[in-house]
């Protein structure tokens, strides 16, 4: 824990966190329905985000690479799939007055937003930063400096929200289901393909990787599988209006 007196650096992460849960609660109470189940998803992403940068488990993490490895599922797969199926954006869209709505449509289907939620751009952003995350020096910088864990933690929870949007065709560009699901059983592999190498040839000084590797296996596949599940429900549903 970093403190600065008796006050602990990380509770600063508490104000963005509020502020932003404050943003999404007064956007649902403006005129015109907006499934309240929405915002719960949006609750729990945030706090399962932050629980990534706040004692215990930010403590543990850089000791525990089971911890570190829950981290990881957290931070970078299941918080943004929460986050993303909030559609925080069409809310705010929804909600804004006309001059930032404005601002905010031209950000959204910029050019550089409609590379960066490209299925193909999406899936090499989490499986470079998850291969870095645990198979290079990343990790042991990681475990010894908490600013370090905090930025690759801000990595992986805005490139897993880039990639759920991708695939969950929550983008500016919708994309056909073909890419989309060729993206995710790319990410699956080489998600499962970095838990086996682990268990194969363990990092230097890392200890023991085999529950974190079980960790990264079990849970990461567990929310793939649930947004494979979105995805073919989304195929069928457009085949049905067909």
């Amino acid at each position: 824990m970093h403190n600065h007196g008796d006050f602990p650096a990380e509770s600063l992460f508490l104000i963005p966190a509020v502020a932003a849960v404050a943003a999404y609660w007064a956007g649902t109470r403006k005129p015109g329905a907006w499934p309240s189940w929405r915002l719960v998803s949006f609750l729990a992403g945030v706090l399962i985000v932050l629980l990534t940068v706040l004692e215990p488990l930010a403590g543990w993490a850089h000791y525990d690479f089971g911890a570190l490895a829950l981290s990881h599922v957290m931070a970078g797969m299941a918080g943004p799939a929460l986050l993303v199926l909030s559609r925080p954006v069409d809310l705010a869209l929804k909600t804004l007055d006309d001059v930032p709505a404005a601002r905010l449509r031209r950000s959204v289907y910029s050019p550089a937003a409609r590379l960066l939620t490209h299925p193909v751009t999406a899936t090499l952003l989490v499986a470079t930063g998850m291969w870095a995350m645990f198979h290079t020096p990343l990790l042991t910088a990681m475990q010894q400096s908490m600013p370090v864990h905090w930025l690759v933690t801000a990595y992986l929870t805005v490139t897993g929200c880039l990639f759920t949007a991708a695939v969950l065709n929550c983008g500016p560009v919708k994309h056909g289901f073909g890419i989309r699901a060729g993206a995710l059983a790319t990410a699956a592999v080489a998600h499962a393909g970095s838990a086996a190498w682990l268990l194969v040839a363990p990092p230097a000084g890392s200890g023991s990787t085999a529950a974190g590797a079980l960790v990264l296996l079990g849970a990461g596949l567990a929310v793939q599988a649930v947004l494979a599940l979105i995805l073919l429900g989304q195929q069928r549903g457009t085949a049905l209006r067909r």
